[in-house]
């Protein structure tokens, strides 16, 4: 199904201090702390990134998805909107490595892998009274997001990360809530996050993977897979 990600992420301080916070504030627990696997997939030439599309294989758990996000349309690269938003086409997979295999015949090879372990939060909202953006053409294609909305928070090798999903009116009042000052969020991908972090660092990883980016208090913790 396709559905709007309306989103903002921040780096988390005290990991233990927010998720403590969380049920005070309305939040509910959707998915207990799981570890999550995830392959890019793109042309040799990268016409994907090019256009700003992705094309995704996730296994979260035990559970397989497959998804490809794309801008809307109407969003041009002088947008004002602070959010992350993307157009997203997502459903459930039987078998991750078939699929996989699929792309590698039809020309998509895996460019980038990226783990963490995610918890997933989530709160009821009111409906949304008027449009969701100042710019109409903005508010005309991308619908209005369920009236659940989302709080995940992911444990990166190089860091713990929140983020916001849902209408933006809810975003801003949650940020508010939570005492997160504004300017500290961030629209990039994990993957702009780990090119940033590898020029900070020197590292010479190639994707960001506990295999790669060792944390030994993480992967002591970390599931085994079959």
């Amino acid at each position: 199904m396709q559905s709007p990600e309306i989103e903002l992420k921040f780096p988390i301080e005290d990991l233990a201090d927010l998720q403590a916070r969380l049920p005070s504030l309305g939040f509910g627990l959707d998915t207990p702390r799981t570890f999550e696997q995830n392959t890019l997939y793109d042309t040799p030439d990268r016409t994907l990134r090019l256009s700003k599309q992705i094309l995704r294989v996730r296994r979260y758990g035990e559970v397989w998805t497959v998804t490809h996000k794309r801008q809307p349309l109407s969003r041009t690269s002088g947008d004002p909107t602070r959010y992350k938003i993307r157009l997203e086409t997502e459903t459930r997979i039987e078998d991750g490595p078939a699929i996989e295999a699929i792309f590698v015949h039809l020309g998509y090879t895996p460019v980038f892998r990226y783990e963490k372990f995610r918890t997933e939060w989530s709160q009821l909202t009111p409906a949304i009274d008027g449009p969701l953006f100042a710019d109409p053409a903005l508010s005309a294609e991308v619908p209005a997001p369920a009236p659940r909305c989302h709080l995940v928070i992911d444990e990166t090798p190089i860091g713990d990360y929140a983020e916001l999903e849902g209408p933006p009116a809810w975003i801003d009042s949650t940020l508010a809530q939570l005492g997160v000052d504004p300017s500290t969020c961030l629209t990039e991908s994990y993957g702009r996050l780990f090119l940033a972090w590898k020029e900070r660092t020197g590292s010479a990883a190639e994707n960001l993977t506990f295999d790669e980016i060792a944390t030994p208090t993480v992967l002591q913790l970390q599931p085994a897979l079959p």
